[in-house]
């Protein structure tokens, strides 16, 4: 049967017998492992306290970002709270973390911590579940902890307004969702002769394809992706985050899912673009790491420094990268006090050298962090 015989992959009569041309995947694949080999290099020196940091960064990235790609912004205290709390790092104060924020962290932790315990329906019954502990997805109420029965029609990926909606994608019918997803489950518990990156890849691929649930697939798929990636490194600690990058490329995201599943059963393009991200994300770990090590000379610089809880709020605030310019407002806002205490913070930690006025002007002065010594 040719691509031109059918709408969707699914739809093939070689369905689901993926295909891809590994000679073209080898370079990509070879790129990923030796750049993952070089953070883990550097990794091994830091000592254990910061690649407990490093991996709440990660962490902490992927669920925020899995969140955004769909449209949702978790608070992102909350989620680093919660997390720092699973893996037992003293962040200081913790935020309140409410149940949403809770469920997301309860799935992307269980993917990748338990990344080795069989994968079950009622293990992503229980991911979904957490995904949605009301019932409800914003004011729609959806079937939780079971596939879906499209009992309002078949599944759609659409957009555009209502009356000239597009439809990028429709899903397997309900009543197929049983067979296909045990055919699914069997692949992804047992050995199988695909690459441990490429099923990765071909993991994420085929969940998102069969869309079982009313809602939530993209962020399982890309659990399930985070679950088969941990198997590959044989890790369950994660220090880059694939989510986070893919709501970077966002649009080239959704633009190759659509295409791939319009195509034949080759999904050497999706691999080489699911290879190419991985590779980013894996780089861009290298800056989250930078950026650990920096924070870790910082307060060994000014460990012996007396600091009150607001300052060392809002120097922690700096380091994790805050967005915006930092004003007097902004921190009396932060840091729940008077301007005149924000302003007796600031020109402490300005008298010590541990901030500085910034160069930027502005109608409000500015303040960042001073250049530590190397």
């Amino acid at each position: 049967m040719n691509s031109g015989d059918y709408k969707y992959i699914w739809q093939a009569s070689d369905w689901p017998n993926w295909r891809f041309d590994l000679a073209v995947l080898a370079g990509p694949m070879a790129e990923v492992s030796r750049a993952q080999g070089l953070l883990m290099g550097r990794l091994a020196d830091v000592g254990m306290a910061l690649r407990d940091q490093a991996s709440l960064a990660a962490l902490t990235e992927d669920v925020v970002k899995t969140s955004e790609i769909e449209g949702e912004q978790l608070n992102v205290e909350s989620v680093r709270s919660s997390i720092a709390r699973r893996l037992g790092v003293d962040i200081g104060a913790l935020a309140p973390v409410d149940r949403h924020v809770e469920g997301v962290v309860e799935m992307v932790f269980d993917a990748t911590a338990n990344c080795h315990a069989l994968v079950s329906r009622e293990r992503l019954f229980g991911w979904h579940a957490a995904l949605f502990p009301t019932g409800y997805s914003g004011l729609s109420r959806i079937k939780v902890g079971g596939w879906r029965d499209d009992a309002n029609g078949p599944m759609q990926v659409v957009s555009g307004p209502i009356g000239r909606q597009r439809v990028h994608f429709e899903a397997p019918p309900a009543d197929h969702l049983e067979s296909e997803t045990s055919r699914f489950l069997d692949w992804l518990n047992s050995a199988s002769s695909e690459p441990p990156l490429l099923k990765a890849g071909l993991g994420h691929l085929w969940f998102v394809t069969l869309h079982p649930f009313d809602d939530g697939n993209g962020r399982i798929a890309r659990a399930i992706g985070d679950l088969l990636l941990a198997r590959a490194d044989g890790s369950p600690q994660r220090f880059y985050s694939l989510s986070a990058q893919i709501q970077r490329e966002r649009k080239a995201y959704y633009d190759i899912l659509e295409r791939t599943q319009k195509r034949s059963m080759d999904v050497t393009e999706w691999l080489t673009w699911f290879l190419d991200t991985l590779h980013r994300a894996v780089d861009q770990a290298q800056h989250t790491l930078d950026a650990v090590l920096t924070k870790a000379r910082f307060w060994q610089r000014w460990a012996t420094t007396p600091l009150n809880e607001r300052q060392v709020k809002l120097l922690n605030r700096l380091l994790d990268g805050f967005e915006g310019k930092l004003t007097s407002s902004k921190w009396a806002a932060i840091a729940k006090c008077s301007p005149d205490t924000a302003l007796r913070d600031i020109n402490d930690l300005l008298t010590r050298g541990v901030l500085r006025k910034s160069d930027a002007g502005g109608r409000s002065t500015s303040y960042e962090l001073n250049d530590l010594p190397e």
